[in-house]
């Protein structure tokens, strides 16, 4: 065994930032807040909110089958389903590597406008266009409780006196 100079120190009270006991966080004097930019990740479960099982679960069988009667050489076959996976695994982590995070500014950035113009332009737009068609809603409704609820209680009278009866001549 080989005997270090030097041992990293370990530290039993968490980090500064996220304090693992309570009396070194009642020391700091601070609110335990989640930081939504610092949370840690789930590395395994990558889409817990499954966005993407009917799009990107593509294994060979769902690409290239072979019916029966119609078989390569087993080696063929087992070589292709080799190929085909390990590019497809390989493939998609350069290009997750070279595009991935180019991809996530841009998203990011894309998604920051959308909730921008939403909570400062979209909902003040359709919050005032409320307030201001309320007025215009309760001139409308005494206009038609005025003038038309008269006239359709006349109609509703006159034609409620009249009676159908039906008979059936043999």
């Amino acid at each position: 065994s080989q005997d270090f100079l030097y041992t990293a120190p370990i530290r039993e009270q968490g980090n500064i930032y996220k304090p693992n006991n309570k009396m070194m966080a009642d020391e700091l004097n601070e609110k335990v807040v989640h930081d939504v930019h610092t949370k840690e990740i789930d590395l395994v479960n990558r889409d817990p909110k499954h966005l993407n099982d009917d799009v990107v679960k593509i294994d060979f069988e769902d690409v290239i089958a072979e019916p029966e009667g119609t078989h390569s050489f087993d080696g063929i076959w087992k070589a292709s389903f080799t190929t085909f996976t390990v590019t497809k695994y390989w493939f998609y982590r350069l290009l997750s590597a070279i595009f991935g995070i180019p991809m996530a500014l841009i998203w990011g950035i894309y998604f920051a406008i959308l909730s921008f113009l939403h909570i400062w332009a979209v909902v003040p737009c359709i919050r005032s266009y409320l307030i201001e068609i309320q007025c215009i809603s309760r001139v409308y409704s005494i206009c038609i409780h005025t003038f038309c609820d008269p006239l359709f209680e006349a109609v509703g009278i006159m034609f409620s006196n009249i009676r159908a009866t039906l008979r059936k001549e043999i």
